[in-house]
């Protein structure tokens, strides 16, 4: 039997609208000997069962599992798990042979907060959010393999720097089953190397596939920027759609080696393409009138609340060099991946950034996460990507 969490008065009702998480302001006291990880029982103030959950010391004291008083074993992972897996094969992206990349496992959009998978052709990255699924991590990993069969032979975690550092649990990136050395995975029929050990997030950008997608269909006869260009990925979509010139930025020189990498992985030899390590500031002001489509795909600028009105201004000054600097008639794809950062919050940032640099800019279209990084409809705060495609006279 699991140990009980009480909540004050009334604080049951956000679970009682399916909100996954129970805040620590919201507890009146706890069970003896709860530690941090544990599974927990949240309470009403009237005694009566609300959910169960992974209980974290922190602002967000327990995530939730389930609203039903059951057991959280190998067959709640399994359940979970094949319920992921059969919405990516309802939208088409898992079992695609064009495609063998995609999120599997995306938190509270799939009713398991904290946890995060990716599946990169025969290896599933998996990461931890929360101390409670860095403990379960062997068992979701069995429960992996038996839901994706021969689909998948290895499962690496990566939760090196996701982990809350304070709860010093001394975590290793590595596998957990297998061993799969081959870190080529396709994507839309072209293919890259993931740094699943080294890289960012799970080692590629998974939630920009669509729009990058439709970079691809406005790259022809442009010439191409990709300011903050990580592995590349908008750079390659770019060749392929046609583009005369793609020039790729980034600050690490780890990054532009991965750029490389993967353009020469889908178009060896092509002087169409080359790559720049430098700060995209600086680089933007060399550029003026080179390019007539930019893209500005920022790491996130505000990680918590108090960082946003810092990371607004960071936009508004970023974007208002890419209008500066792109030629009449260009067209910039811009992005926010930071999740305190509203839709609202970055249109206006940019529309600022448009009346400072005094260009006429219309909408062509407004972007977010793709299907495969679904939202809980009970958990708006789910929707962090958000971006613009617009079109500078």
């Amino acid at each position: 039997m699991y140990k009980n969490i009480y909540l004050k008065k009334g604080k049951e009702e956000s679970l009682k609208r399916f909100h996954p998480w129970v805040f620590s302001g919201a507890i009146s006291h706890v069970d003896e000997g709860i530690e941090e990880g544990d599974v927990v029982r949240v309470v009403a103030d009237d005694g009566s069962f609300a959910a169960v959950g992974h209980f974290q010391i922190g602002s967000i004291a327990v995530r939730v599992l389930s609203f039903e008083d059951i057991e959280i074993g190998d067959d709640f992972w399994q359940e979970r798990l094949t319920a992921a897996f059969r919405m990516r094969q309802s939208i088409g992206i898992a079992d695609n042979e064009c495609n063998n990349t995609f999120r599997l496992v995306h938190g509270e959009g799939d009713n398991l907060p904290g946890l995060v998978i990716d599946c990169y052709g025969k290896t599933a990255v998996m990461q931890a959010h929360s101390v409670g699924m860095h403990v379960c991590r062997d068992a979701i990993a069995r429960g992996l393999i038996n839901v994706m069969g021969c689909r998948i032979d290895s499962v690496f975690y990566k939760s090196e720097t996701t982990l809350p550092f304070k709860a010093d649990l001394g975590q290793e990136n590595g596998f957990i089953i297998g061993g799969n050395n081959d870190n080529v995975a396709m994507e839309n029929g072209l293919k890259f190397h993931v740094d699943w050990l080294k890289g960012q997030k799970t080692g590629f950008f998974v939630d920009q596939r669509e729009n990058r997608s439709l970079l691809e269909r406005y790259s022809k006869g442009k010439a191409v920027l990709n300011m903050f260009c990580y592995t590349g990925g908008f750079s390659f979509y770019a060749m392929r759609g046609g583009a005369k010139l793609v020039h790729s930025v980034d600050s690490s020189a780890k990054a532009i080696e991965l750029t490389n990498a993967n353009v020469e992985l889908n178009f060896p030899g092509d002087r169409r393409h080359e790559a720049f390590c430098d700060d995209a500031f600086k680089f933007l002001d060399s550029a003026d009138g080179i390019y007539d489509l930019i893209i500005l795909d920022p790491p996130a600028f505000a990680k918590h609340r108090a960082a946003l009105h810092n990371a607004l201004k960071g936009y508004t000054r970023l974007n208002v060099k890419a209008f500066e600097h792109i030629r009449k008639g260009g067209i910039l794809f811009t992005f926010s991946c930071s999740q305190v950062v509203t839709k609202d919050n970055f249109r206006n940032a940019v529309f600022t950034a448009a009346a400072i640099a005094k260009r006429n800019v219309r909408i062509l279209h407004q972007l977010h996460q793709p299907a495969d990084h679904p939202i809980n409809i009970y958990h708006p705060e789910g929707e962090y990507l958000k971006g613009l495609v617009l079109y500078v006279e």
